[in-house]
């Protein structure tokens, strides 16, 4: 049974990167006709045409490998032959704006369609506690010593310090004996180190409430420091973090373009240490122990979102969607040739140009002679795929696994 819905899952989640990529190039299709552009094709994915149909002048169609897709415009450049009956609704023909929006219009599908994903998170299994913010989550009957497969029910008249203090599910601590504190971290780091009464500081329903918990001394196992384990006397008052919150329909909305916010900063400072991860693919490759923050390949998130829902992790499949969505979008923004950001820089460049022409008293220049910049876009289409295939083959042979 676990085998089959792993299997479904991966399923599932090859379906949905399937899906935003037919949505990114519908994008590109739907402003061009919008701006009265050609589009002679729509295809999803490459390879042998399994079937195709015409609407109006545009071929729609599916091809036998799924992993991406295109949308042709007629005269994308000025090198392109056009028939003379379609110069005026030729891509480079185009005021400038208009050829930026189509071009950027398949990364703003995937940030709408990472922000509709996030959107129904919120409203279901809600969103990440991300930023580690010390919520309770539930105020447990007891605490007690226990170690690693030893625990027990709480015995008649346990002491329960939480419980007693007043505090309940959603308090978030501020502050414990005059210290401040603003992530779950720093509570637990200092929690182990009290013992009796303490002054605990919660924000409830927008009022901060002080109140004394006696805080007992219990054998826990623990971190030591150095990346083990240890068993040893620690402060605790019996609570448990809020992973994840969810939030009504008024109030997903600005908690999802928050969160959409954060996204956008951690997939960039991804992009930007992305080069230094590569040596990392390769050693695993080599057989060595691979790194839970290496890149990974729509092979290594499929088999993810496959061990996702084997373990009943909706809410992290889900969120790897919506992280797929806006890492695309951002890299496909990137200004390199042949992504649409190398493209939307050639158009900028050629407005700015023209511009500063124009103040000069000289007329626009001629078009970018996409020919020149061919060694450049080959030399990105080299390593965009040696790093596809490294990540490829490190997702077959040493695979991240959800442990």
């Amino acid at each position: 049974m676990n085998t089959f819905i792993n299997i479904l899952g991966v399923l599932l989640f090859a379906t949905g990167i399937a899906v935003s990529i037919a949505l990114h190039e519908f994008g590109h299709l739907l402003t061009a006709k919008a701006f009265g552009m050609k589009v002679t094709r729509y295809f999803i994915g490459f390879g042998p045409k399994l079937f195709s149909f015409r609407k109006g002048e545009t071929e729609y169609g599916l091809k036998a490998i799924p992993a991406g897709g295109f949308c042709e415009i007629t005269g994308m450049t000025a090198l392109d032959e056009v028939h003379p009956d379609d110069r005026k609704r030729a891509f480079y023909n185009q005021k400038v704006w208009k050829r930026v929006v189509v071009l950027s219009a398949g990364s703003i599908t995937h940030f709408i369609l990472g922000f509709i994903i996030l959107l129904i998170l919120a409203m279901s299994l809600g969103l990440p506690n991300n930023k580690d913010l010390p919520v309770l989550a539930e105020i447990t009957p007891c605490v007690q010593n226990h170690t690693v497969g030893l625990t027990a029910p709480c015995e008649p008249g346990a002491p329960a310090p939480a419980k007693d203090a007043g505090l309940q599910p959603g308090d978030e601590v501020t502050s414990i004996a005059g210290k401040p504190i603003s992530t779950w971290s720093e509570m637990l780091k200092i929690t182990r180190d009290l013992s009796g009464p303490t002054e605990f500081k919660v924000l409830r329903d927008g009022k901060e409430l002080a109140l004394t918990v006696n805080v007992p001394k219990v054998t826990r196992e623990v971190t030591d420091g150095k990346g083990g384990r240890e068993v040893k006397e620690v402060g605790a008052i019996g609570v448990t973090w809020q992973q994840n919150f969810e939030y009504s329909p008024l109030a997903a909305v600005p908690a999802s373009l928050a969160f959409t916010g954060d996204m956008f900063v951690n997939t960039w400072k991804g992009l930007m240490r992305f080069p230094e991860r590569i040596p990392a693919v390769v050693k695993a490759i080599g057989g060595g122990e691979r790194d839970l923050d290496t890149p990974i390949s729509v092979v290594g998130a499929s088999r993810l979102g496959g061990d996702a829902a084997e373990r009943g992790l909706w809410a992290f499949f889900i969120l790897m969607l919506a992280g797929l969505n806006f890492f695309v979008g951002v890299f496909n923004l990137l200004p390199l040739l042949p992504l649409d950001g190398g493209h939307i820089a050639v158009n900028l460049y050629e407005r700015v140009r023209d511009w500063v022409r124009k103040l000069r008293g000289k007329p626009a220049g001629a078009p970018v002679n996409y020919m020149r910049l061919l060694p450049l876009t080959y030399v990105v289409i080299f390593i965009g795929g040696a790093i596809t295939l490294l990540t490829v083959t490190a997702d077959i042979v040493n695979p991240i696994r959800l442990q």
